[in-house]
């Protein structure tokens, strides 16, 4: 089924050769960003605030040029790329590297979340600095579910056990990957034309193998190698479908859903441009941007809607007249990772409000292979298509490392800086592991001298597209990003990706690298490995089946880079604190406003119907931290609970701790003390496990109130057996301790009897004193006890 395939350059057929160069008209360009936010600089204006490049051009000015130029020590700066393969290993060669680098996170976080990265949940919506149009996330009341959830997942599953794959995937008996033109697809005249104005002529063997069955309302499960053109693949058919719709009854018909907000405006103005010659309507829902533009936009019923998941949900939930029922067809874009713990519940509670009559299609150059995730998704005997194998790259990338030895890991930075001014000077993606990892090397390349843009979440939206699209007009010639830019993002002409920081898995090394070599152009992959991470770069090499080359840094520009970020560093510190003083004067801007809008629209505010949440900010990070921890310990996620969930215990919690306070005194004090022995009866059983399996384990100290409780406990054990009680069976261990000195254990005990000793005799002796005495009415008694006696 996977035939050989590879790209032509040309990708034109033996007609469109024919047509001289010069005659052709120039192909448009399919991705466009800076339409979709306003303009950077408007957005500082009206902030007012400095964006960072103005911030590195003021301190330039009184440096003057760095200390190193691009053409200093000649042909000893140049780097070499050694000729040896390496399989599995980066080589054991002493003179691999002399350099290192400066940052101290080098661990990847798959959505900054994170790290950004699961940034948020849903769609990375961590990191936006609070805008005017980002509401606070405050936990409303939870959507009723429907009682027959259950009953509905069941029919979907079919069985409760482990689904097999055979019964679960229909055939692909009779998928063709090969086509010589748009023509044999049966697509409309429109969208050929399209197609044309693109410059795309002969489709790829994805497109020529979806288009067909896709016409047909199958369900597919598509995969193919980075830059195969997924996004044509699943637009064309959808497009086709919308162009015979029932034009009088307008409805959203089409739900195309991303991980990412910078997919889906790449996604957004992919299909606009392959439907300019129609009347089919495609609006954005992201986070970021204007709530209330996007629910305008929902209201007039567009025929397909793009978006990212948690920002779809907000809207549903809380925008009048927005509602999925309609829903033809869903599209899940990098599914394997909507798929994950990250954004599982958001996506469950989506396919949950979707109409189970629809078709299902699903997209990634790496398919998950997890069958119960896709059960879930309802997909009715699905088609998967796979056009190249899932681990394969493109035969025109050159694939090498940069060996950091542990001696030198301080001088990471330094290592990055010399490739950059030496060898890679143009049209580099660099990936770094944090956001404030890529934030400092942005401020590094900037007083360096060199053209650098940023991308993570801890920036507006505005500045998200504007980086995009200054690189993609060439404008700057490092993009520095988290693992947002690594999943979809099509920018012609990118010639060579530096994982910074090392990738954790094979999929985020093959989605970082499928940046570059992209439809049959050549390209360079070159990524930092540590010492801690040579073990991960062996299961790179072996699954991805890859012969990775080293590549040798020369110490001297290496040394002469960390000199120069050495003398930067009081530039970087200024630049730091400047930066938290104009977010705390904006966030002191912020809380007057709110302030002042409160005062003047109090009762508008508080007319208006509560906005409710699926899941809090606090809730997204949470999920972004077990999807991180799972990610890195190897675990399955399949115990994790939901938002949902997490927040029914929480609720469950607090209504107990309500009740409890409620009662009288007496019970609450037996109710904790019922706690603290059976917390005291677990501990006993781990101790004595331990024991059991041979383990000689220090027990920990315990403190004085645990030790006196113990003792009282067994001294009024032994006063209900009696003096004679305790000789006999433990005679000989007693004999055996009073051999052994004393203790700490021991001492704390007689402490303990000495002091109760005490306090017992004092007490005898003023209750004989006080016995003649009748009881003063002052005498305190509780509340609980004066009730009863009333």
């Amino acid at each position: 089924m996977d035939p050989s395939f590879r790209f032509d350059p040309d990708g034109s057929d033996d007609e469109a050769a024919a047509v001289p160069a010069a005659r052709r008209k120039p192909a448009q360009s399919p991705w466009e960003f800076s339409s979709y936010a306003e303009s950077v600089a408007a957005e500082h204006a009206r902030r007012r605030t400095t964006s960072i490049d103005e911030k590195i051009s003021q301190l330039r000015k009184g440096r003057g040029k760095p200390v190193l130029s691009d053409d200093s020590e000649g042909g000893s700066g140049e780097d070499d790329s050694d000729e040896e393969e390496v399989e599995g290993e980066s080589g054991d060669e002493e003179d691999e590297l002399e350099e290192s680098e400066d940052e101290e996170e080098v661990e990847g976080s798959g959505d900054d979340d994170d790290e950004e990265e699961v940034e948020g949940s849903g769609d990375e919506e961590a990191g936006s600095e609070g805008e005017g149009e980002e509401e606070e996330g405050e936990q409303g009341e939870e959507e009723e579910e429907g009682a027959d959830e259950e009953e509905d997942t069941a029919e979907q599953n079919g069985t409760s056990g482990t689904v097999d794959p055979s019964k679960f995937f229909a055939s692909s008996e009779g998928a063709s990957f090969h086509a010589n033109s748009f023509l044999e697809l049966n697509l409309s005249r429109p969208l050929i034309r399209a197609c044309e104005a693109l410059g795309y002529q002969k489709p790829t063997p994805i497109q020529a193998a979806c288009i067909p069955l896709a016409l047909t309302g199958r369900d597919i499960c598509g995969s193919a190698i980075t830059g195969s053109g997924k996004t044509a693949a699943f637009s064309l058919p959808v497009l086709e479908r919308l162009l015979f719709r029932p034009k009088r009854v307008p409805a959203i018909r089409v739900l195309i859903l991303t991980p990412t907000r910078e997919l889906a405006a790449q996604i957004h103005s992919m299909i606009e441009k392959l439907a300019q010659f129609t009347d089919i309507r495609c609006c954005l829902i992201v986070g970021g941007l204007s709530t209330k533009v996007q629910e305008v936009a929902l209201r007039s019923m567009p025929d397909i809607v793009v978006a990212t998941p948690g920002r779809i949900i907000d809207h549903v939930r809380n925008s009048l007249s927005v509602g999925l029922e309609d829903l033809a067809v869903v599209i899940l874009d990098e599914a394997d990772r909507l798929l994950e713990l990250g954004f599982s519940a958001e996506i469950q509670e989506l396919i949950r409000m979707c109409p189970k009559r629809r078709q299902t299609m699903l997209f990634s150059a790496t398919m998950t292979e997890e069958i119960d995730e896709l059960v879930k998704l309802s997909l009715n005997k699905p088609v998967r298509l796979e056009a190249d194998p899932s681990l394969k790259r493109p035969a025109t990338l050159t694939e090498e490392f940069v060996r950091i030895r542990r001696a030198r890991e301080s001088n990471q930075e330094a290592v990055l800086l010399a490739l950059c001014l030496k060898t890679f000077k143009q049209n580099v993606i660099i990936f770094s592991g944090t956001k404030q990892s890529a934030h400092r090397l942005k401020i590094i390349f900037g007083l360096s001298g060199l053209k650098a843009a940023e991308l993570h979440g801890n920036l507006t939206q505005a500045q998200r597209l504007e980086a995009l699209e200054l690189f993609k007009k060439q404008e700057t010639d490092f993009l520095i990003a988290t693992d947002i830019a690594a999943r979809g993002i099509d920018i012609v002409g990118v010639r060579t990706v530096i994982n910074f920081s090392c990738p954790r898995d094979v999929k985020t090394y093959l989605h970082r690298v499928g940046r570059t070599a992209r439809a049959g152009r050549e390209g360079y992959a070159v990524t930092f490995v540590t010492d801690d991470d040579r073990s991960l770069l062996k299961a790179i090499a072996k699954k991805a089946g890859s012969q990775l080359k080293s590549r040798i840094v020369a110490e001297k520009p290496v040394a002469d880079c960390a000199k120069l970020i050495e003398e930067l560093e009081d530039q970087i510190s200024t630049i730091f604190r400047e930066e938290r003083e104009e977010m705390e004067v904006r966030k002191a801007e912020m809380e007057l406003a709110k302030l002042e809008n409160m005062m003047a629209h109090k009762e508008d505010i508080y007319s208006r119907p509560k906005r409710t949440w699926f899941a809090t900010e606090r809730e997204k990070k949470l999920l972004a931290k077990a999807a991180k921890d799972s990610l890195d310990q190897g675990k399955s996620t399949s115990g994790v609970i939901s938002a949902k969930q997490a927040e029914d215990l929480r609720l469950k919690e607090k209504r107990r701790r309500e009740n409890e306070k409620n009662l009288p005194r007496k019970k609450r004090r037996r109710l904790e003390a019922q706690r603290e022995m059976l917390e005291d009866d677990e501990e006993d059983d781990k101790e004595a496990k331990e024991n059991n399996k041979g383990g000689k384990k220090a027990k920990k100290g315990q403190s004085l109130v645990d030790v006196a409780y113990r003792k009282a406990k067994s001294m009024k054990g032994a006063s209900r057996r009696g003096p004679g009680a305790g000789k006999g069976k433990n005679e000989k261990n007693a004999r055996q301790h009073s051999e052994k000195g004393p203790t700490r254990q021991e001492e704390m005990h007689d402490l303990f009897q000495n002091d109760m000793s005490e306090w017992k005799q004092g007490r005898a002796l003023k209750k004989n004193n006080n016995f003649a005495h009748k009881k003063s009415k002052n005498a305190f008694k509780s509340k609980a006890r004066y009730k009863r006696r009333k």
